[in-house]
């Protein structure tokens, strides 16, 4: 038995060295190639530049665990989740939130399994709601900042018309945006002024700029500017209809929410209700709750509610969060 043990782990190490070696190697060689490439551009073209002026070159500092996130980095969800830590603003890589969740996983998991508490099932399931949480602070994260941007959004858009009729262009109305609006709106769209400022062209430093703030009301608005600079329309009056629109749907979601608060909580109790009365059973008695992790029977009955309230929450929050 010890001996199928070491050949299994000696096999799954030579296949993570391999798969390592396929897809990260050959990056890490384009990699090289194209900074020696600009090393020697720079050389060429910046002979008399002092060693104090700014490189133009965007860089992005590895994390903790750059390693592991090179090797998972052809991973659709690692791609999409590095999206979700560049719309919340957050420094982390999706390399190092993957693995400390990994991490979470495994301590939980052996922490459980040292000390004997529940069946694998459970300690499964405790493992993983313990390795969800990174990733669902960095979410919570993102809807927050995106929330305070679609809050400020209509505010940002009459300070955009009134620069437009004030006679500037468009580029104009963008620098006021980023000066005298608030964060995250001036911290975004400071962003577009620098790519313009560095020569890139309109549309694609907007277009990143709805990458960064996939919101529909910004995508509006980026549409208009967009058909503005190609048709020389008058796009102030479309813009004014867009910060009323905006505007309306914000008190609209308020009066639901408002009108919707006694529902809310009543899910909200029905969801907590299941762990409040295990609690309060462990603490009058305790063999009752112990059943459930100790014996197989109970543990399986455990595992079957647990998933059972989790469909539970998932469809009570569909139904509840409502497209407005």
């Amino acid at each position: 038995m010890t001996f199928l043990v070491i050949a299994l782990l000696i096999f799954s190490g030579t296949m993570f060295l391999a798969a390592y070696y396929v897809f990260s190697v050959p990056r890490q060689q384009s990699a090289s190639i194209l900074n020696a490439r600009l090393r020697e551009i720079r050389a060429r073209a910046g002979a008399g530049r002092t060693r104090t002026s700014s490189d133009l070159i965007l860089e992005q500092k590895p994390g903790a665990f750059a390693f592991f996130g090179e090797f998972l980095s052809w991973i659709g969800p690692m791609r999409r989740l590095q999206e979700y830590i560049d719309q919340a603003n957050l420094t982390y890589r999706a390399g190092d939130v993957l693995a400390i969740s990994v991490i979470l996983v495994a301590a939980v998991a052996g922490a459980a399994t040292l000390f004997r508490i529940a069946t694998p099932p459970v300690r499964l399931l405790t493992g993983l709601a313990a390795g969800i949480v990174p990733v669902a602070l960095v979410v919570r994260k993102r809807n927050q900042r995106l929330a305070r941007f679609e809050e400020g959004f209509p505010d940002a858009i009459d300070l955009f018309n009134r620069s437009m009729r004030a006679g500037h262009n468009i580029h104009a109305g963008l620098e006021t945006l980023a000066q005298e609006t608030a964060d995250p709106i001036r911290m975004e769209f400071k962003k577009v002024v620098e790519e313009l400022s560095l020569g890139s062209q309109l549309e694609p430093a907007l277009h990143n700029l709805g990458t960064r703030i996939p919101i529909i009301d910004l995508k509006f608005f980026i549409t208009g500017l967009i058909l503005q600079r190609q048709t020389g329309a008058n796009m102030v009056s479309v813009l004014e209809n867009l910060s009323v629109l905006v505007r309306e749907r914000l008190n609209l979601a308020a009066k639901m929410r408002a009108a919707t608060t006694q529902q809310r909580f009543s899910a909200g109790l029905l969801c907590l209700l299941p762990i409040v009365v295990g609690i309060g059973f462990w603490f009058v008695k305790p063999e009752y709750v112990e059943l459930l992790f100790n014996d197989e029977t109970g543990s399986r009955l455990l595992t079957y509610a647990v998933v059972s309230e989790i469909i539970g929450v998932l469809i009570i929050r569909k139904v509840s969060n409502m497209k407005y």
